[in-house]
């Protein structure tokens, strides 16, 4: 989770609150794959990609409200969009969701190969497994994908202020 607010700036509802563990809803649908139906793991999906998407019109929407010529808010209201939308769908959706969702397959491999535990034990221990995961991911991912896109598409940017994304 992002760092809080100083005391003057206003609190981000989609970075400084608990609004922004829906971003992590795909990767707990992930951990509990091998227990709950598909249509719950796409469910999970969904929640995660709608934050993406709400975080990223948010952004838009305070550029808009920063004061300057029409073209230099277009520009930064595009980049604030652009931006957002693909950090957060890189690191709080896709990469995350691979990721766990190859631990835990690995996981289940590895116990179903070396243990003689009972499937639904072994579907548990996946579970718990990709859970515990979770915190243990983020900051290296959001890092990663900072660099990625500071290395790439934000590169591309206009001359207007970067956005801070994570």
């Amino acid at each position: 989770m992002s760092e809080p607010s100083s005391r003057g700036a206003e609190r981000d509802l989609f970075r400084d609150t608990w609004v922004r563990y829906l971003g992590y809803a795909n990767e707990v649908g992930e951990a509990f794959r091998s227990l709950v139906p598909a249509a719950v793991v796409w469910l999970s999906y969904g929640v995660a990609s709608s934050y993406v998407l709400a975080d990223a019109i948010d952004k838009g929407k305070k550029a808009g409200k920063v004061p300057s010529p029409e073209a230099g808010r277009s520009a930064r209201v595009t980049v604030a969009v652009v931006d957002t939308f693909v950090w957060q769908a890189l690191a709080s959706v896709a990469i995350p969701g691979f990721t766990i969702n190859r631990v835990c397959a690995t996981s289940l491999y590895v116990l179903g190969t070396a243990t003689r535990w009972p499937l639904a034990v072994r579907k548990w221990t996946t579970t718990a497994l990709g859970l515990l995961v979770i915190p243990i991911i983020i900051h290296p991912i959001d890092r990663s994908v900072d660099f990625l896109l500071d290395s790439s598409l934000r590169k591309l940017y206009p001359s207007v202020e970067k956005p801070s994304s994570s």
